[in-house]
Formats: structure tokens, sequence, C-alpha cells
């Protein structure tokens, strides 16, 4: 795998909340908790972890593809282009 200069520190602490949110749907299985009520929390955690693949692939976007594009091998343009649509399409799934 191929290093690149973009970091994603940022996203650790919004991923330890998420991992809190988990735990915290954990206890309220444990303690049996109303059904909507975990409904709800899950689907909050759902949200938050989407917000965290947007930040990346926004800065992966604006740093890997668009630093890919300045340089003059097609191929490598090429392979972001299908990387792109490849995740795009396991996104939609």
């Amino acid at each position: 795998m191929k290093k690149h200069n973009t970091t994603h520190f940022e996203e650790l602490p919004r991923l330890k909340k998420i991992e809190g949110q988990i735990r915290g749907i954990q206890r309220m299985i444990e303690e049996e908790r109303y059904c909507i009520d975990i409904l709800i929390q899950l689907s909050a955690v759902r949200g938050a972890i989407q917000k965290v693949e947007e930040n990346i692939l926004e800065k992966h976007l604006k740093g890997c593809v668009y630093e890919s594009f300045l340089g003059r091998d097609q191929e490598d343009k090429d392979k972001k282009i299908e990387e792109i649509i490849g995740i795009l399409r396991k996104f939609r799934k």
C-alpha cells in the first residue's frame, strides 16, 4: 500500500465518540431498553460514521486525487478515477 501525505488524525475524536456510542448501545441492550431508543442510537452512530466517511473522501479528493491530476501520468489519473467510481459504488450499497 502506497503511503500518502494525507492524514486523518482529526477524525480520531469523532471515532472515539462513536466507540463510546457503541458501548452505550451495548449497555442499552444489556439493560433491555426500549427498542425505539436503541434504534435511535443506532441511527445516530450510522450518521456519525457517514460524516467520517464524507470527511475522509473529501480530503482524498482535494489532496490525493488533485495531486494526481496535476501530474503527467495518465495511468495514475485513470487509476484515481476508477478508485473513486469503485468507492462510490460501495457507498451506494
